[in-house]
């Protein structure tokens, strides 16, 4: 039997890359998989993957970084699955135009950056919780970023969206254990995905370039896959990992035990 045989799994910017790749592994152990995404081409292109495999989807076209948004991909989860199991809140953006410090960012991107990547968290948690405890439980897993824990120069809204995350899961953790609710994150280093060759030209970098040397830059040597994230979700989800709630995870190939000093202090100590 499939590990998640049956299951109702949400997957927010399920359609691309990291999201893509997840809804697809849900799908392939048996889940029943509701895809959240501002892309409609996308969104029915791993709705037709998945379906041409014998996986179950649907897709739910819609911008998680609304109320609406995210309330309409809740129902259509249990108007079709009769519930909701699993979420998977791996919906983020970083547009290359938000590349800029916290006085020269418009209000405006702030605000579209936060609801995306922070305020849909709440909205999910909000709408999808009452399904869970009806059935006695469930698992939220957010795609936080290592930014939540160190960051980089231009990116104040996208940092805070991801420090403000790994908060919110470890708080909520809390308030749900008593429903036999888990919720953890993932916080992922450089994955080759969408947003991230998007990024890179969007700020006047070479991509092939850019790619080489942020590997180099993991002390794995490589830049992350998005089935690398997967493997990781999929497990936290799984009842292998029903020990585990309020924590994180770095599937980030060793950048976060180098830490930001490893370029500045040589290995012999001297800087």
């Amino acid at each position: 039997m499939a590990e998640f045989e049956g299951k109702s799994v949400i997957v927010t910017g399920g359609a691309l890359g990291i999201g893509g790749a997840t809804s697809e592994a849900f799908a392939v152990e048996g889940a029943n998989v509701t895809i959240l995404d501002w892309s409609e081409d996308a969104g029915k292109e791993i709705v037709a993957s998945i379906e041409s495999k014998g996986g179950v989807a649907q897709f739910v076209h819609a911008d998680a970084g609304t109320r609406n948004g995210c309330i309409s991909t809740v129902d259509a989860a249990v108007n079709a699955y009769g519930g909701v199991d699993i979420v998977f809140n791996n919906v983020g953006i970083q547009p290359p135009d938000s590349y800029v410090d916290a006085v020269d960012l418009p209000e405006e991107m702030w605000d579209k950056i936060i609801n995306v990547n922070l305020k849909s968290r709440y909205w999910m948690a909000k709408f999808s919780v009452p399904h869970m405890r009806r059935v006695g439980g469930g698992v939220i897993i957010s795609s936080a970023s290592v930014q939540g824990l160190q960051s980089m120069g231009g990116v104040s809204a996208y940092a805070a969206s991801k420090g403000g995350d790994l908060s919110l899961m470890r708080q909520m953790s809390l308030d749900f254990a008593a429903d036999n609710i888990r919720v953890v994150c993932v916080n992922p280093g450089a994955i080759d995905t969408p947003m991230v060759r998007n990024a890179i030209e969007g700020t006047g970098g070479n991509l092939e370039d850019e790619l080489i040397s942020t590997a180099q830059a993991h002390p794995l040597g490589r830049i992350g896959q998005p089935e690398d994230i997967a493997n990781m979700v999929l497990f936290l989800a799984s009842d292998k990992a029903s020990f585990i709630t309020g924590s994180y995870f770095n599937v980030d190939g060793g950048l976060m035990a180098m830490g930001a000093w490893a370029d500045t202090v040589g290995s012999d100590g001297s800087n």
